[in-house]
């Protein structure tokens, strides 16, 4: 069973940026599309970005031009890159396939505010 770890969550003010990981323990890139997710308080999970096995990605409308998304096949990593950072950006932040396939981890924080 593949477990996903996110991490790089923090507290950052509105036009900042944060870099967030996510480690699997496994190596699933040859089988899986690989996405972030967000869910604020009292809203549905969310899919922001995606990054194909082909390395095609695709972003959110609220986000594009602001995040993207990468990964590392070596170290079984994805990432994701958040810029000009806005209050609306606020929720926790998943990781999964696109086809959400792995159990859950349990997401990092993502707070931004003056």
């Amino acid at each position: 069973q593949v477990q996903l770890v996110e991490s790089g969550g923090g507290l950052v003010q509105p036009g900042g940026s944060l870099r967030l990981s996510c480690a699997a323990s496994g190596s699933i890139w040859g089988i899986a599309a690989m996405a972030w997710y967000r869910q604020a308080p009292g809203k549905q999970r969310d899919l922001v970005a995606h990054i194909t096995t082909g390395d095609t990605t695709s972003y959110a409308d609220s986000v594009k031009g602001r995040f993207t998304i990468s990964r590392d096949n070596a170290k079984n990593t994805v990432y994701l890159q958040m810029n000009s950072l806005k209050p609306e950006d606020t929720a926790v932040y998943y990781c999964n396939s696109l086809r959400r396939t792995f159990v859950w981890g349990q997401g990092t924080q993502v707070t931004v505010s003056s």
